[in-house]
């Protein structure tokens, strides 16, 4: 985000399909993030993850750092952090966060060029309940195919909280808005379990 620029998105999961004998998933998670002077930005997500049984909610203030742009090679590198801390039932469930960076490579052939990224992640967990693995790789893949249309689709390796392959379509609408569209495929979901999730999200910056 530009320093001074607002951006506002409304995420939301939804378990497909649903494990037999288990309440379907679902996962609403509004986030705001602001450009800071810098080449920082940082924000705050609220994510609830939601059965009929039960509600686990985390708040996760995230702030990220454009350390390297050059629009003229097509070259961007960033780093930044994640932190998700229980809202409730804080007792049994640990804090944890993620560290990462990557580096992205635009490249640039005709219209539509493509933009491929990569870097490593790292969890940090203050408990002892955390599951998988702690570090990995990310992966993401941008695709225009029309100047208001974005094949999209990114992995994290690992089978734990982060790890999802994700492919999907990006809308860019007017009124500096855009919609996401796709499936979240867990990196476990071939274990005799269902961690698959469909997506949208939907974000507006302002001004």
């Amino acid at each position: 985000m530009s320093a001074k620029k607002v951006y506002a998105e409304f995420d939301f999961f939804a378990q497909m399909p649903k494990t037999s004998g288990s309440d379907r998933l679902y996962v609403y998670a509004p986030r705001v993030v602001v450009g800071v002077p810098g080449n920082f930005e940082a924000g705050v997500n609220i994510a609830a993850f939601h059965t009929k049984t039960s509600t686990q909610s985390y708040f996760q203030p995230n702030v990220k750092w454009k350390f390297a742009s050059n629009d003229e090679s097509g070259v961007a590198a960033s780093a930044g952090t994640i932190y998700y801390k229980a809202i409730n039932n804080r007792t049994a469930v640990d804090s944890f966060g993620i560290v990462y960076g990557n580096f992205s490579k635009k490249v640039k052939t005709g219209d539509y060029g493509p933009r491929f990224t990569g870097g490593p992640y790292t969890v940090y967990s203050g408990g002892s309940v955390w599951a998988g693995q702690k570090s990995g790789v990310i992966l993401g893949y941008e695709q225009p195919v029309h100047p208001k249309v974005t094949i999209l689709a990114d992995w994290f390796s690992g089978k734990n909280f982060f790890g999802y392959l994700t492919p999907g379509v990006s809308f860019t609408l007017p009124h500096s808005s855009l919609l996401n569209v796709g499936y979240s495929i867990g990196n476990d979901s071939y274990d005799g379990n269902n961690n698959r999730l469909l997506f949208i999200y939907y974000g507006v910056t302002f001004p």
